[in-house]
């Protein structure tokens, strides 16, 4: 509470999981914190992009910004040439925004969306409290860390990037209780088995779980596909596989042109609702390197088999990801090499109990938990300390 009145936050990041989840973490601490009563949250992204469908879902309400990322690839495409124009928008749009909702202090979680909202927010005297989720700070961040009151981060050694007395070290807050998963009782292990439609009565039979993210990896997805007549021949193995939305539809096609569709011991889909059961069953993943995926599996404790994305800022996916295969506690395999190392690595690691267990006990030394209640302590010492009064 704010003299009385409920604590007003602006929460801003999107455009993949990576950055919404933390940031509903985040919010849903402040509620648990502060109860309903207690405070008002509004969150601000990108319009068109997917935390303007899951952020209502999570029962928040979201402003979106016309606001567009750097298409790298295709730097004299027509959206990079109308960037100009939407970041103006953008930011004539945030100071409304926040001129209108009048918070006490306003929250960035990284990514373009949030870099508008912030700016503005900064320029108008209002606290800001920047959370950095990778080990390899990203330009947004960077560039507003030097107003921002408080910089929260996952990683040691970021004062490379970040002024030093601005950094609190709070780990990666994550949306969902994985403290259950990393030790799955059976109900929970049968509960995940009935989900996936797989059959628990053959107790040798170990599970890969392979997850290209919330938009899907076409990497890993020619992976699966690459490998899955040996994965079907495999009694001993059974599979659950995100393929992601921006390829369900493709690989639904491909798999019907072959014969006998999918296997039976693959469970396919655009997304995995229930992560917590696919990690419950999960004797090795394999996965992207992002901030959030790499917190997660360091607090659920699994076997994983990282092939860091080629696609992103400073590549910092493979900067997370060797921050683990630095204390032995996961593998790498690049990107152009995964198609063909990848599921014959998982299947050997599957069968290697010894290498799971170390693997699995050098991880859980990495993991934080307790992320999303200590960035909320920052960001209400932060409105208490600088915010109107």
């Amino acid at each position: 509470m704010m003299n009385d009145r409920p604590l007003r936050v602006i929460i801003s990041g999107g455009g993949t999981a990576g950055h919404i989840y933390p940031a509903v973490a985040v919010a849903d601490a402040l509620r648990a914190e502060l109860g309903e009563q207690g405070v008002e949250i509004l969150f601000v992204g990108a319009r068109g992009k997917m935390e303007m469908e899951r952020v209502p879902k999570a029962g928040y309400r979201i402003e979106g910004l016309p606001v567009a990322g750097l298409q790298r690839s295709r730097l004299f495409s027509k959206e990079n040439l109308q960037l100009p124009v939407k970041v103006w928008r953008s930011v004539r749009q945030a100071r409304q925004v926040v001129r209108t909702f009048q918070p006490d202090v306003v929250v960035g979680f990284g990514g373009y969306a949030s870099a508008p909202v912030l700016w503005a927010a900064q320029r108008m005297g209002i606290p800001t409290v920047i959370q950095e989720q990778n080990s390899y700070a990203g330009l947004t961040n960077r560039l507003l860390s030097k107003r921002a009151r408080v910089i929260c981060v996952a990683y040691e050694g970021m004062e490379r990037f970040f002024p030093k007395d601005k950094i609190v070290m709070t780990g990666n807050p994550l949306w969902g209780n994985f403290s259950t998963v990393a030790h799955p009782s059976d109900e929970m292990r049968r509960e995940a088995a009935e989900y996936f439609g797989f059959d628990l009565s053959n107790t040798a039979r170990r599970t890969l779980l392979v997850v290209g993210g919330s938009l899907g990896t076409r990497t890993l997805n020619e992976c699966m596909l690459r490998w899955m007549d040996e994965l079907a021949a495999r009694d001993d193995v059974q599979v659950i596989w995100q393929n992601g939305k921006y390829y369900d539809e493709q690989i639904a096609a491909t798999l019907k042109q072959r014969e006998g569709g999918l296997p039976k011991n693959v469970w396919r889909g655009a997304f995995v609702e229930r992560m917590d059961l696919a990690y419950a069953l999960a004797d090795v993943v394999v996965a992207r390197a992002g901030a959030c995926t790499v917190s997660e599996l360091e607090l659920v404790g699994r076997a994983v088999i990282f092939v860091p994305s080629p696609n992103v800022a400073e590549d910092h996916q493979t900067k997370n990801a060797q921050a683990l295969v630095r204390h032995e506690a996961a593998i790498m395999v690049r990107d152009d090499e995964a198609v063909q190392r990848v599921i014959p690595e998982a299947l050997l690691l599957l069968g290697d109990d010894l290498r799971r267990r170390e693997m699995v006990a050098h991880i859980r030394e990495l993991g934080r938990s307790g992320a999303a209640h200590d960035v909320v302590l920052q960001v209400m010492k932060t409105a208490q300390r600088y915010g109107k009064k």
